[in-house]
């Protein structure tokens, strides 16, 4: 690894959000197809919530498991409210894994699917310096806003 990229992984790690300081936060449910974290494969245990939050200009895509295990891929970029108006791409420069968990560097991204009628795929990956893989898809549910009208069925 280059001193420069050691230097710019430095940099994101000391500008991670926090909760604290989250200016937004969208909870998306759908299902949980994918949840990997090093050797372990979570998949069976992940919840069908994934959250989306937004500090300045970093965000995160946090993954978790119904024993209250955390996945966080978190990198420079806007919080994705419609995948079609957005980059199909999310850089990942870091991963934290649990909530006291120190941030571990890792390079990657979150990747969304060309959205269809009611769902979206968001895939994150990474790969840490040592080769632990990190790993989560989600599919989103969409659902109509209250009052609105019903979508038309599909032909």
């Amino acid at each position: 690894m280059t001193n420069r990229l050691r230097l710019a992984l430095l940099c994101a790690l000391v500008t991670l959000p926090s909760a604290a300081r989250a200016q937004a936060a969208l909870r998306l449910d759908g299902t949980c197809e994918k949840l990997v974290i090093g050797t372990q494969d979570l998949s069976a245990s992940c919840r069908n919530v994934l959250t989306n939050a937004v500090s300045r200009n970093r965000t995160s895509f946090d993954f978790s498991t119904s024993d209250g295990r955390t996945l966080s891929f978190s990198g420079n970029g806007a919080q994705q409210e419609a995948t079609e108006e957005t980059d199909p791409l999310q850089p990942i420069n870091v991963v934290t894994t649990g909530t006291d968990a120190a941030p571990t560097l890792a390079i990657g991204a979150c990747r969304f699917s060309t959205p269809e009628p009611g769902r979206t795929a968001i895939t994150c990956e990474a790969s840490a310096a040592d080769g632990r893989p990190f790993a989560g898809t989600f599919v989103t549910v969409a659902r109509a806003a209250a009052g609105a009208p019903a979508a038309p069925a599909p032909r």
